[in-house]
């Protein structure tokens, strides 16, 4: 009960707010573009990938504070990210939540969090998901967290991968002088396969190809453990198929969030 009520006040909220974080969210993926293009070495591959229309959940590596408002930048639908819990209890939490972001607590099953997300999706919008679920600073991807897969897999909303390099460089504005050399990387959408019942084997294959399709967009040195291509992973991994219609999903076996 206490976790329905506090979707429903998220909802409320963003009834009430979404002309401001609109215009807000407008306001700093437009700044971005405009420093990267001025003060970097900025080049956006694979735009003709983003769906126009309908649910989709973008995954990608994460290097830096700046990636959600360049994938913003980059891509041109408005990306709702899940962000985590601490991001939000500090002075700056407001600008998360003004940028449109919505808190989760890690490590533990947030059910509210997955109500918002599957909210949002169900809406026809787009959710922004770091799977690493914290930054790597260019130390190469690291193990997942469990969420993004369980996400798609109970929506049935196709994942767009996306590869981000260079903004590990960017710690200090003084960077910006040496024109660091920024690059996105958009991939093909793919679905995760799945049964009516979803199983933790299933959420775990598909956190592998979630995964693989990151690494299959950066160069080896950003890859981390998958630096092998994926091999070692691959075999117990869930394969593409062709974009259907998006449905629903029938978990059996996940935690009940409707």
């Amino acid at each position: 009960m206490i976790e329905r009520l506090r979707v429903s006040g998220a909802r409320l909220t963003d009834r009430l707010t979404e002309p401001w974080h609109q215009t807000f969210y407008t306001l700093m993926t437009t700044a971005m573009r405009g420093v990267c293009f001025t003060f970097g070495r900025y080049q956006v591959i694979g735009v003709a990938h983003v769906p126009r229309g309908g649910p989709l959940i973008v995954v990608s590596n994460h290097l830096n504070n700046a990636d959600p408002p360049l994938l913003g930048a980059a891509i041109p639908r408005r990306i709702r990210f899940m962000a985590k819990q601490e991001l939000f209890e500090g002075k700056a939490g407001a600008l998360y939540r003004w940028f449109g972001a919505f808190p989760v607590r890690r490590f533990e099953a947030d059910l509210a969090a997955l109500r918002q997300a599957q909210q949002i999706l169900k809406d026809g919008g787009v959710l922004g998901m770091f799977p690493e679920g914290h930054r790597s600073d260019g130390k190469g991807l690291g193990p997942p967290h469990p969420g993004t897969e369980l996400v798609a897999l109970r929506t049935g909303a196709p994942l767009l991968p996306v590869g981000i390099t260079g903004t590990e460089a960017v710690r200090t504005p003084k960077v910006l002088l040496q024109r660091p050399r920024i690059r996105v990387v958009i991939g093909e959408p793919f679905h995760l396969t799945g049964s009516r019942r979803i199983t933790a084997e299933q959420v775990r294959d598909g956190t592998e190809e979630i995964m693989h399709q990151i690494a299959a967009l950066l160069p080896a040195q950003y890859r981390g453990i998958y630096a092998d291509g994926g091999a070692a992973h691959r075999d117990n991994a869930t394969h593409r198929r062709p974009m259907p219609r998006a449905g629903v999903a029938h978990p059996e076996t996940v935690p009940e969030t409707r």
